[in-house]
């Protein structure tokens, strides 16, 4: 099972900071996403740090989420995290 995220922080340059339940901690890039007409709104910054946690992943309050598989699998390890 892939972890679930716990804790996520709106970076500048539309970039995520995302804690996982295995302690990793790692920055996930949504501006591929804004090709997609749902992402495309998050352009607006208010609208972008609005981002929560739900369920095992993030979503956003106009119904924008990320599956968790790809949460995890394309974003960095920073340092910091426990592996």
């Amino acid at each position: 099972m892939k972890p679930k995220a716990i804790d996520v922080k709106p970076l500048n340059n539309y970039e995520l900071k995302i804690q996982f339940d295995n302690g990793e901690i790692k920055i996930f890039d949504v501006k591929p996403y804004f090709k997609f007409n749902i992402f495309n709104e998050l352009k607006e910054k208010g609208k972008f740090k609005k981002v929560k946690i739900s369920g095992l992943s993030i979503e956003w309050e106009n119904g924008a989420d990320i599956c968790p598989d790809e949460l995890y699998n394309n974003s960095i390890e920073q340092d910091g995290g426990n592996k």
